[in-house]
């Protein structure tokens, strides 16, 4: 177990993170395409729910 633990720090050393900056920018792009997504999602639950009244009407 100890030199699985001592491995997982040595690649956890070798890893690359991102800075708060980045981290900052991506959770906003990442943000905004949920936002997106969430609108479309409903433009279309709209559309298909007045279509589906009429058609059931």
């Amino acid at each position: 177990m100890k030199k699985f633990i001592d491995e997982v720090i040595a690649e956890m050393k070798k890893v690359s993170w991102a800075t708060r900056k980045e981290l900052v920018n991506y959770t906003i792009v990442v943000g905004i395409a949920v936002a997106i997504v969430c609108a479309l999602i409903w433009v279309c639950d709209t559309i298909f729910a007045r279509l589906f009244h009429i058609i059931l009407r």
